[in-house]
Order: structure tokens, then sequence, then C-alpha cells
């Protein structure tokens, strides 16, 4: 199925661009790609959600978005989330965030609940609070960002099954693309902020997959992030490590439709 790249200007005062996928009259899916990455990540997922209108932007500070010197707290990150879907004329819509995306999409889910009708979180945090183990490296980043350092970066969470090279080397250019003040600010928007289970509630139906090897995110943690749902279930991936949409797109877009074809859109 072919895939568009639209330019959208958001009410946030910024400029994104937005790959587009789907019959204009099924039902809506935002996809909110992880920090650092791009809509990109989402390209070996898209052709699974071909019963949907998938919609997969590049956020503020990544890919081709703007990138402003700020806005990226985690409520202007969520805020930016609901004016891309305002900006496509959406009222409502299933949204599927890949880790610190699907952070994103549940402060969405607070901040705009009717905006979502079904949350698919793939390997996300239930909290981001406090400073990470690789939080010395990006602060020491400078202008321009190199190939080496995002490599690199890579191995803050190992892959557990092969990956296609040219996916990761997609991902590299997306990280390339960021300047270091992305790179800081997003990732100090997703710490400094409480937490959006403890800030507010989800009312929204929800899915949680988490790989059984991931080494950032505990199980007991994703345990918790279901019981403060109303209404969540947790599935568990056995021998797949914290990128679960980099490891195993196809299993997480044949969950995500099934779980989402159960919903009213």
């Amino acid at each position: 199925m072919d895939t568009e790249l639209w330019t959208l200007k958001l009410r946030t005062g910024i400029t994104v661009a937005c790959r587009v996928q789907g019959d204009p009259g099924s039902q809506p899916v935002l996809l909110l790609h992880a920090w650092g990455e791009s809509g990109g990540s989402f390209d070996r997922l898209m052709p699974g959600l071909s019963s949907f209108r998938a919609y997969a932007p590049d956020l503020r500070g990544q890919g081709d978005a703007d990138k402003p010197q700020d806005g990226y707290s985690l409520a202007e990150q969520a805020e930016d989330a609901a004016a891309i879907l305002d900006s496509l004329g959406v009222d409502r819509a299933f949204v599927l965030g890949s880790s610190s995306g699907g952070y994103v999409a549940q402060q969405l889910a607070v901040d705009y609940p009717d905006l979502v009708a079904g949350l698919v979180l793939v390997g996300s945090p239930l909290s981001l609070r406090g400073r990470p183990p690789f939080a010395d490296d990006v602060e020491g980043l400078t202008d321009p960002v190199r190939e080496d350092w995002v490599r690199g970066s890579f191995s803050w969470f190992p892959l557990i099954h092969d990956v296609p090279e040219r996916f990761v080397a997609e991902r590299v250019r997306d990280g390339t693309k960021m300047p270091s003040n992305a790179w800081k600010r997003i990732l100090a928007g997703l710490c400094s902020a409480e937490a959006p289970t403890e800030s507010g509630t989800i009312r929204a139906p929800a899915l949680i997959l988490w790989g059984a090897e991931d080494n950032a995110l505990p199980r007991s943690d994703q345990e918790v992030l279901a019981e403060r749902m109303q209404d969540a279930q947790l599935k568990v991936y056995p021998g797949v490590g914290h990128l679960v949409l980099w490891e195993c797109p196809e299993r997480v877009s044949k969950d995500a439709t099934e779980f989402f074809s159960l919903l009213p859109g």
C-alpha cells in the first residue's frame, strides 16, 4: 500500500512531516515514535495496519519536524500530538506509541481523553522520573551529532533479534538530523514530568506490549501501569528486548489490529 508524505502546520506553532497510509474512510490510528527516531520507525509496522488510516508524524525536534529551542515538556509534546490530530481533521483516533512515544500517548490520553479511542503501548514506561544512566552521554553532545554516537546509543537497549541494517541505518540518520539541543530538551522533558498515570486517569482501553528481555522497564512496572488504567491488558513477548517495535513489527501490527478491531472508533 502506498504511503504519502504530508506537511502539517500545527496550532502549536510548528510544522511537522507526517506519513499517511490507508483508506481515508477507515478508522484513524496515530503512531507516536520514540525519542531520537522519526515517523519512519513505523515503516515496517504500517503494512500490517492496512485496514486503518495510519498517520505517523515526525515529532517536534526530530525527523523533518521543526526543531525549535523549546516546547519539549511532556505536556507540550502531548499538546503537539493533539494538534496533529486537529490538523488532520481527526476528532478521535486509536493511538499507538513506541517506547517514550507511548509515554506521550499516555499523557495525550490524560489531557485529551475525548481524542483517544484506544491505546497500544509498545515498550512504554510507567514513569521516567529521575536521571537515566545515559544522561551524561546526552549532556555531552555537541553539534553536529555524529553517526558513531547515534549508533553507539543503540547499545543502551540491546537487541535480542536481528534487525535489518537498512532500518538501523535509517534510525542513525534520524539521530544525526537532530540538533544536540533537541536530544537534551526532549529527554529532560520526559524525565522531569510527573508520570501520566499519577497526574490523571486513563480511561481509554489499552493494550500493553512488553518484551520479557527488556533491560530498561521491569515487568513489575508494566503490571502497575496496567493496574492504574481503567481498562488495560498486558501481553508479554518472550525473548524480546526493549525495542519491541524494531524487533517484531509484524507481531505488533497484528496484535494492535486485533485489539483496535474490537473497540468502537
